[in-house]
């Protein structure tokens, strides 16, 4: 297989980068290479592609394949140009030199073509950025036309309040000259009545006040009542707490009286296991003991019985020597 001129991928998931490489055409796409020339970054715009340029014609006179995105990289990179130049330069349809003046011609183009994308995104850019600020200037132009036109408007209404209130003033102002050129009869009545309109208004007061009062208390008291019932409930609620409490700490102990009855059952049974234990071998030393006892007890009624049958046979010996006497006696 012929080397392949690929790419390795490097980076992050979703923000990849490539190296520029010479592989065997079967090794792994991320494996071993021969050599590394250069680097690919897809992220920027334009894509940014740093390549060693001798290298890499070097490779492509040796006869390596570029893959698809390579060739078209080392198109944009001019290598491509150059290898088709120096087949021309090597079959003589023209000179060295005039390779170099196509290539350099070729390669300011590019370059032209390169920065004009770069200025056109640019200005993109601040054109985007030059509307933005423009339609944010027309929104403030606007908002700052609402709030004038409605402090222009509160304003227009609170100089017609203002012409109101001086309109009544210069009413009141009149009446009260009225009222100073009547005659003195005409002043006793309406002291009178002004006099009656005060004191029913601090009557109005009094009550509304006493109304005022009693409403507070009746909020307090039903604030009391309603804490007092809270209170209640608490103290239920630790009384029922301490119940369970004292139901649990009465459980507790009679489940420790009953481990400690049972505690003292078993220690009770291992003692009564312990001492017939040690029962056991004092009842096997006495059982001798009595049998020693008992043995010259038999060995006495043995003799005894021995003694009595000896008696016995000596008494029918004795019987039976009469018997043959008195036989003899009669013979004779």
């Amino acid at each position: 297989m012929p080397v392949k001129l690929r790419l390795a991928r490097h980076g992050r998931k979703k923000f990849a980068f490539y190296h520029i490489v010479a592989a065997d055409g079967r090794a792994p796409r991320d494996g071993k290479f021969i050599e590394k020339l250069g680097v690919y970054n897809p992220n920027t715009n334009p894509a940014t592609i740093e390549l060693d340029f001798d290298k890499s014609l070097n490779w492509l006179l040796k006869g390596a394949q570029p893959t698809e995105t390579v060739r078209a990289i080392l198109s944009y990179k001019g290598l491509l140009m150059k290898k088709h130049l120096l087949e021309g330069v090597r079959k003589g349809a023209f000179s060295e030199e005039e390779a170099e003046k196509r290539f350099a011609a070729w390669m300011k183009e590019k370059e032209g073509k390169i920065q004009a994308k770069v200025d056109g995104l640019t200005k993109a850019e601040e054109d985007d950025i030059n509307s933005r600020l423009e339609a944010e200037i027309k929104v403030n132009e606007t908002r700052a036309a609402e709030i004038l036109k409605r402090r222009s408007e509160l304003a227009e209404a609170a100089d017609k309040a203002a012409a109101g209130i001086v309109a009544e003033e210069e009413e009141v102002a009149e009446e009260g000259t009225e009222a100073v050129e009547a005659p003195a009869e005409a002043e006793a009545p309406v002291e009178e009545a002004g006099k009656k309109e005060v004191k029913d208004e601090k009557v109005e007061e009094v009550k509304d006040e006493a109304k005022e009062e009693k409403v507070e208390e009746v909020k307090d008291e039903a604030k009391d009542e309603v804490k007092a019932e809270e209170k209640k409930e608490e103290a239920k609620d630790e009384k029922v707490e301490e119940v369970k409490d004292e139901a649990k700490d009465e459980a507790k102990e009679e489940v420790k009286d009953e481990k400690v009855e049972e505690v003292k059952d078993e220690a009770k049974d291992e003692v009564k296991a312990e001492e017939k234990v040690a029962e056991a071998p004092v009842a096997e030393e006495k059982k001798p003991e009595a049998a020693k006892v008992e043995e010259p007890k038999e060995k006495e009624g043995k003799e005894a019985e021995k003694d009595s049958k000896g008696k016995k046979t000596e008494e029918v010996k004795a019987e039976g020597k009469e018997v043959d006497e008195q036989a003899e006696d009669k013979k004779d």
